[in-house]
C-alpha cells in the first residue's frame, strides 16, 4: 500500500457492464443520491443484479484518501437521508430539514451508510406512509444485520476506484440470488408487522417528524 492511501475493497453490481470510466451515473432517487455504488459484502449486488442474465460483478480498490466522507450512522439520521434521496420531502424545499440534508448532497465525494436490502425496504416504506413509528423503524433497524454501502457522489471520489476483477454471473447463481430476494422480503413483511404491533403507540410519524423540522 502506498503511503498516506486508504484502500478498502468494495463490490459494485452492473447488469450488462460498465461502459466507458466510472462515473457518478445512478439512478437520482437511490440511497444517498446519484452516484456510484458499493457494498462492503459480494452478496449485497448480486440481489439487485439477479434479475438480468447480462450481469456482471465487480471487485473494486477504491482509495479513501483526501475525500470528503459523510459515514452516516444507523438510525433516523440515516432514515431521513434516504426519505429526502426519494423525493419524500419534496413539499418542503423551502424548510430547514430540505437545506440541511441538500447541503449533504452538494459538500460531500462519498456517503458510507447501511444498506436498505429487501428487509429494510419494506419497514421504510411503511414508515414514510405512516404505518409505523421512529420508534418502530430505530427498533427494527437494530434487529437487522445491514451491510454498507458506499455512494461515489463525485468525478473525484469516482477515480479513486479501480476495477481489480469481474465476474459474469452463472444463472444457477443468479437462481439462488432471487430465492434470497424473495425471502427476504417476506422476512421483512413479517418483522414490520410484529413491530407495527409491538409499538404503535410509541414515537412519532412520517409526517410528524417533517412538521416538527427533524
Amino acid at each position: 500500500m502506498e503511503t498516506g492511501k486508504k484502500m478498502i475493497t468494495l463490490y459494485h453490481g452492473s447488469k450488462s457492464g460498465i461502459r466507458g470510466e466510472i462515473a457518478p451515473i445512478s439512478r437520482e432517487r437511490c440511497d444517498f443520491g446519484k452516484g456510484f455504488y458499493m457494498g462492503t459484502d459480494r452478496a449485497q449486488p448480486l440481489t439487485l443484479i439477479c434479475n438480468y442474465p447480462k450481469a456482471i460483478l465487480y471487485t473494486l480498490r477504491v482509495d479513501l484518501s483526501n475525500l470528503n466522507i459523510y459515514d452516516v450512522r444507523v438510525g433516523m439520521e440515516w432514515a431521513l437521508l434516504i426519505a429526502f434521496h426519494r423525493g419524500k420531502m419534496r413539499g418542503l424545499k423551502h424548510e430547514k430539514i430540505y437545506k440541511r440534508f441538500e447541503d449533504v448532497r452538494n459538500r460531500f465525494d462519498m456517503i458510507i451508510g447501511y444498506i436498505a436490502d429487501d428487509r429494510m425496504f419494506v419497514v421504510l416504506d411503511r414508515f414514510f406512509n405512516g404505518e409505523i413509528t421512529d420508534i418502530a423503524l430505530v427498533n427494527s433497524l437494530s434487529a437487522l444485520k445491514l451491510g454498507k454501502q458506499y455512494a461515489a457522489l463525485t468525478e473525484k471520489a469516482c477515480k479513486q476506484i479501480e476495477i481489480v476483477e469481474q465476474q459474469v454471473i452463472s444463472e444457477d447463481e443468479r437462481e439462488k440470488r432471487k430465492q434470497e430476494s424473495e425471502e427476504n422480503r417476506s422476512k421483512g413483511i413479517a418483522l414490520a408487522d410484529e413491530i407495527c404491533r409491538k409499538y404503535r403507540r410509541e414515537g412519532r410519524f412520517f409526517d410528524e417528524i417533517l412538521e416538527a423540522g427533524g
